[in-house]
């Protein structure tokens, strides 16, 4: 387990990509202990990611189901979520080296799972308010819409920092991502049964 300070260094440097400092990937440990750390981000999100999950679960189990129901509900979504965040980063390896970008994989991988430890928590405020308050109304709405195009201009920042090849390659990258793990998410919502 990394230390508090790893973590802190970590977040820092992806949170500085996102906003064009390329020079912050020399933050990251790119070692291959590094690169496996780096999933270590999944643990990092998911205070914010288990709220989301509760609140959907709260609003797709019927009232009269028992927790257990719930329960199964919150851990068919951590499936799904988790299962979206990894199995395009896995998908990406495999194509990298045929597309000439596989030198700058591991670069990516790490700051984009801290980078993505740093979105789940920025789309953390309508989440609570659908756990807290159940129906959202059209500003909550509107929030998590413009809080989700922010993160996409992040992300997009971070892609471009991390292969440091021009944004045709950073956009290539980024919608590939972007496909693969709509792909992922509508797949496994639909092995998991959740509609």
């Amino acid at each position: 387990m990394p230390s508090s300070d790893y973590v802190q260094n970590a977040l820092t440097a992806s949170w500085r990509m996102m906003w064009g400092r390329r020079d912050a990937i020399r933050m990251h440990d790119l070692s291959a202990d590094g690169f496996w750390t780096s999933f270590f981000a999944i643990v990092v999100a998911l205070p914010p990611l288990v709220v989301g999950w509760v609140a959907i679960a709260e609003q797709l189990a019927a009232f009269p189901e028992s927790i257990s129901s719930r329960m199964s509900v919150v851990l068919r979504l951590a499936i799904v979520d988790i299962g979206a965040w990894v199995l395009p980063l896995a998908l990406l390896g495999a194509v990298s080296p045929y597309a000439g970008i596989g030198k700058r994989y591991v670069h990516y991988v790490v700051a984009a799972n801290w980078g993505s430890a740093i979105t789940a928590w920025i789309m953390l405020p309508p989440s609570l308010v659908r756990l807290v308050f159940g129906q959202v109304g059209e500003a909550v709405i509107l929030l998590s819409i413009l809080l989700f195009g922010f993160t996409m201009v992040l992300s997009w920042r971070l892609t471009d920092a991390a292969y440091d090849r021009g944004p045709m390659v950073a956009s290539a990258v980024f919608a590939g991502i972007l496909v693969a793990s709509l792909v992922s998410l509508f797949a496994l919502q639909r092995l998991f049964g959740i509609s």
